[in-house]
């Protein structure tokens, strides 16, 4: 038996868009994260965002994934409009197969969290899975989001509008 790989978040730099870039037009990343035109996109702002936390995600040191955390008024006006301002939107996926349910994502997700509790004022975290990725949904909740209800999403339609709020406290609603 095997000892679970150490996982870490290292700072994304645009060095790394190429490999992110990669890893987004597979086609089970886009069913996990949408369309590859928007995750360029986003992922593009994001980088190039004072208001975004970047990171890959390594598996004892070795980038399997991408995620970040975004001050969701980036976003603009296309978010619900019961986003409660000062909450941040987390997105993640692993890309290396041989780390995909083996609990790697939640562990990158609680980091990614505790990162944007410990470093900004954000009020609270938010996630939009699929209604369709009942895997996703089912990380989050372990991960302490809960369902707010659901949304329509403009790239990945109806979409499950998750909360996780600082310090654990009831959700929003």
């Amino acid at each position: 038996m095997t000892d679970a790989p150490r996982i870490s978040l290292r700072r994304a730099t645009r060095a790394d868009f190429d490999l992110i870039r990669r890893w987004l037009a597979w086609p089970d990343i886009q069913d996990w994260w949408g369309p590859v035109s928007a995750t360029e996109a986003e992922v593009n702002m994001a980088l190039a965002s004072e208001h975004a936390i970047c990171r890959v995600i390594e598996a004892d040191g070795v980038p399997v994934g991408y995620a970040h955390a975004v001050d969701a008024t980036l976003w603009g006006d296309n978010l619900p409009e019961d986003l409660e301002p000062g909450t941040w939107d987390l997105d993640l996926f692993v890309a290396a197969e041989e780390h995909r349910g083996k609990g790697v994502g939640q562990v990158a997700l609680g980091l990614l969290r505790d990162e944007v509790f410990a470093t900004t004022l954000a009020v609270a975290v938010c996630v939009f899975p699929s209604v369709k990725n009942e895997r996703a949904v089912r990380a989050y909740e372990k991960a302490g989001f809960r369902w707010q209800r659901v949304w329509n999403d403009p790239q990945m339609g109806p979409s499950w509008f998750m909360v996780a709020t600082r310090g654990g406290q009831k959700t929003l609603g």
